[in-house]
């Protein structure tokens, strides 16, 4: 009910557009907003009083002069709001079909697909699917990084930006962060493909693109991810690649312009402790860093 008044303080007057958006972040006021302005367009008619009068003297009646009830705006935007808001309520209770699942900073998430297949989402990761659609295709997509282990039937398929992965009945593990794409199959047998590449993944491999170039199959030994374990694992990983993976994991900046982010890095960080983990990523590295606030700078050892 507080968004129901607000909006109507808002058709009122007593709230500006900015002031109510600012209140709800996270809503699309833009049909509402259309709703005022049409609803402004509307003429309130008027009364010519000579010309009625004059009317009533050539007819010579004897009728009480009928009352002109004026249109209280105020109502109509009242009974316009409340419409926008049913109409609204109404479409995402019985159109809207899509599915969106999200993880903040430092933030995993198990969840259970309709099929009983199951998602467990990385730190700043979302999927989306239509759950309409699921019994007929079970296609989604994603945003980040996740664990996949899926329930044996027809084509699963997982869509991001770098590639697409087609199982049937398997556990995979997949990452895209911006200008990177990593797959694991841990079980049965995954289908990857990008832009230019199509390869079949069977347990114990990996492919990996980075900023668009396709690398080789590698192999690996895990039996799950190490993520699910809190601690984030690298094998000859670019530096910026690691370094996104800390400021997702810590909420943290890290400024990495005085050295050379391009270098690899392989090793494990650890997701319980903040300055263990910087001191993971940079000791090996022969880097130093420093802290100040949620900042942290690397730098060359003598540097600074």
């Amino acid at each position: 009910m507080d968004k129901e008044n607000d909006i109507l303080k808002w058709f009122e007057g007593e709230l500006s557009f900015q002031e109510l958006q600012n209140k709800y972040p996270g809503e699309d006021f833009s049909t509402l907003e259309k709703a005022a302005f049409y609803s402004k367009q509307i003429q309130v008619p008027t009364l010519d009083a000579q010309k009625a009068l004059d009317t009533f003297k050539a007819r010579n009646l004897k009728k009480e002069t009928p009352k002109v009830i004026p249109l209280n705006f105020k109502n109509f935007l009242r009974i316009a709001a409340v419409l926008v808001v049913l109409l609204s309520s109404s479409y995402f209770l019985f159109f809207n079909t899509t599915s969106s699942f999200s993880t903040a900073i430092a933030q995993t998430e198990t969840l259970t697909l309709p099929d009983n297949s199951e998602v467990i989402l990385n730190a700043k990761s979302k999927i989306t699917f239509n759950k309409k659609e699921w019994k007929k295709t079970r296609n989604l997509n994603l945003e980040g990084e996740a664990f996949f282990k899926v329930t044996k039937g027809n084509k699963f398929t997982v869509n991001t930006e770098e590639g697409t992965i087609e199982v049937l009945g398997t556990q995979f593990n997949v990452k895209q962060r911006p200008d990177y794409f990593e797959v694991h199959c841990y079980e049965g047998s995954v289908r990857v493909s990008t832009q230019s590449k199509d390869v079949i993944l069977t347990p114990g491999k990996s492919i990996r693109v980075i900023r668009g170039q396709v690398g080789i199959i590698e192999n690996f030994n895990l039996k799950n991810p190490s993520w699910l374990a809190r601690e984030s694992s690298f094998d000859k990983v670019p530096l910026w690649q690691v370094i996104k993976e800390l400021e997702v994991q810590y909420d943290i900046s890290i400024n990495a312009s005085s050295v050379d982010n391009t270098q690899l890095f392989s090793g494990t960080f650890t997701h319980s402790d903040k300055n263990i983990a910087l001191q993971s990523v940079t000791i090996p590295l022969k880097l130093s860093f420093k802290i100040d606030g949620k900042k942290v700078e690397f730098y060359n050892h003598g540097s600074n």
